[in-house]
């Protein structure tokens, strides 16, 4: 067995600067969703809103961001597979992680410490959906993690996300509103780059041959969904608010 060498940016920088985008992205559609859940007056409408927010952060921010940063993810020499169940799973752990956290602040009477429960959700739903996705990785070695950097990984994601939804719920201007989505994009890029330079990955010949699909097999369908719910959320947000961040409960 031996210790095998990893690229986190096989295409230079520009999977970063993508996968930051995307979260960002991601994160303000989801916030606009969830402020607009707090301006609604009937706990039905709050809950669709609240769901298309959950969608947005988990299904686009942190799992397409998660997917489009793992394109820049190598071992030299070895071949890269991933469980597509598995990876779709992690969407759904992703999407309703947050899904739970957001409902405590949108679906009933606000209060710090449900801002900081939903904010602690909501950054576990972020490391849940990583840890998850990186478990779908299949490759002739076997991946540890320091557990100093995963804690701090989890921090990270807690924290920022914590700061993204007082910005949005708070505060309430369109600037704290554009704020918050550039903090919520750090809490996830923050963590899953944190998270994977927690890992190290040992290469053991003897294993079997990787099965699944490449990243660049699953490229064009993800993209495909993803800018759909994009384009859907988007649509929705414009067709009934001007302006989302400056409604009241």
């Amino acid at each position: 067995m031996n210790h095998g060498t990893m690229e986190h940016f096989s295409f230079d920088l520009w999977t970063v600067i993508t996968a930051y985008a995307v979260a960002v992205v991601g994160s303000l559609i989801g916030l606009s969703c969830m402020a607009r859940a707090r301006a609604e007056v009937t706990r039905r409408a709050r809950g669709r809103w609240t769901a298309l927010g959950a969608l947005a952060i988990g299904g686009v921010g942190i799992w397409l961001m998660h997917f489009v940063a793992m394109l820049g993810f190598a071992v030299p020499g070895a071949t890269i597979k991933f469980d597509v169940l598995v990876t779709a799973l992690s969407a759904v752990v992703a999407i309703g992680v947050v899904g739970l956290g957001l409902s405590l602040v949108t679906l009933l009477r606000f209060s710090g410490l449900r801002l900081v429960a939903a904010g602690v959700l909501a950054g576990v739903g972020v490391a849940g959906m990583h840890y998850l996705g990186m478990s779908a990785i299949s490759l002739k070695g076997e991946i540890s993690y320091d557990p100093a950097l995963v804690g701090a990984s989890v921090a990270i994601a807690v924290v920022a996300a914590t700061a993204a939804f007082w910005f949005t719920l708070v505060v309430k201007t369109p600037v704290a509103g554009v704020l918050a989505g550039l903090v919520m994009g750090l809490a996830v890029t923050g963590m899953h780059y944190t998270g994977m330079a927690a890992i190290t990955v040992t290469g053991d010949a003897d294993l079997p041959t990787p099965t699944g699909s490449s990243a660049f097999d699953l490229v064009f369908p993800v993209f495909l969904i993803g800018g759909l719910v994009v384009a859907v959320l988007l649509w929705m947000l414009f067709s009934t608010a001007d302006d989302p961040f400056t409604e009241t409960a």
